[in-house]
């Protein structure tokens, strides 16, 4: 027989959980509306800033789930934008790598900067070991949620 405590705490952080995800989606939002960007092109900036080197529209294709047609208009977008410059990839000169541009990203950086630490004072009253497990449950449902996002691609459409 399950335990109802646990089962009322998997309850409540269902509830939450939800909660936040769409709070942190109308965030996406106004930051992207505070930038005249779209909110897709804010989480892209997101993730070519987190990672160590550049990518393809290809790999931004991946790593967002758009069909490269559509990674490449958002490419297009933040180009135009300044956001970020194409590069030819020095060591396969076939290959197009897009680069942030550090001065625009500046731009998006201060706005993090300013808004990051409010959402930090959330997270001083944690103990280390409290910060330690909240960082292990973000990078495992990272993880998890590309798992899936894979799964749901692969399966069929509702009707």
């Amino acid at each position: 027989m399950p335990d109802p405590d646990r089962a009322r705490l998997y309850e409540e952080l269902a509830l939450e959980s939800r909660r936040y995800l769409a709070a942190y989606v109308l965030f996406n939002q106004a930051v992207a509306d505070h930038l005249g960007l779209h909110p897709t092109d804010v989480q892209a900036l997101s993730l070519l800033t987190a990672e160590p080197e550049p990518l393809t529209v290809r790999q931004i294709a991946d790593r967002t789930g758009l069909t490269t047609g559509s990674a490449t208009r958002l490419v297009d977008r933040l180009e135009r934008g300044g956001y970020v410059a194409r590069t030819p990839d020095r060591q396969d000169r076939r290959r197009v790598l897009v680069t942030p541009v550090p001065e625009r990203i500046a731009r998006v950086t201060a706005l993090w900067d300013d808004l990051g630490s409010t959402w930090r004072t959330l997270l001083d009253d944690h103990s280390e070991d409290e910060l330690r497990a909240i960082t292990r449950h973000m990078r495992r449902a990272h993880d998890l949620s590309h798992t899936q996002i894979q799964r749901l691609r692969a399966m069929p459409k509702p009707d």
